[in-house]
């Protein structure tokens, strides 16, 4: 079984699944967001990547990890963790570069945050690197509030952290009572 959940989306050729990290179809995203980020960072990724055990992104610790699909391959994923009781942490949004600018990472961004108001999630966490100019502005455009100075070079903050409150939902407690 490589799919704990397969939803069609609202574009007709876009399925959203669930997917825990050992499903083969993460494995372009993890590929490309390494070479990604030691393009940008100039060091092997691998570790940043292996950071969180995949535990994190799976019940019952209230993960999830994510992939848009197109036509049957992956286009486009993201996850959350818990980062505690009441705050998911989004990492790992990724879009496969041929198929950027096409507004892919946004509706991951709303997927997973969907699916943390679901779980009783109150509030949204992530950090993003400060190289990575495309994520900040992402950030601030889906209304993510930034906990730093965004007059600052982000070379001397390092991870720019961000924040979102999610809307109360009739789901309540199912975050904490995992």
């Amino acid at each position: 079984m490589t799919s704990v959940a397969e939803t069609p989306s609202r574009a007709a050729a876009l399925t959203v699944v669930h997917v825990p990290v050992s499903d083969p179809r993460v494995g372009p995203l993890l590929t490309e967001l390494g070479h990604e980020y030691s393009t940008r960072y100039g060091r092997d990724a691998h570790a940043e990547i292996a950071r969180y055990p995949d535990e994190e992104f799976t019940p019952p610790r209230g993960g999830l990890l994510l992939l848009l699909l197109e036509r049957g391959e992956p286009v486009a994923g993201g996850a959350f963790r818990r980062y505690d009781a009441a705050t998911a942490e989004l990492k790992r949004i990724w879009t496969h570069s041929a198929h950027r600018r096409r507004g892919l990472a946004r509706r991951v961004i709303a997927e997973l945050e969907h699916e943390a108001g679901a779980r009783g999630y109150r509030r949204i966490h992530l950090t993003t690197g400060p190289r990575q100019p495309e994520a900040r502005g992402l950030y601030l455009s889906t209304g993510y509030t930034p906990l730093f100075d965004t007059e600052a070079d982000p070379e001397t903050i390092g991870p720019l952290p961000f924040e979102k409150h999610l809307p109360v939902t009739t789901t309540p407690g199912k975050a904490t009572d995992q």
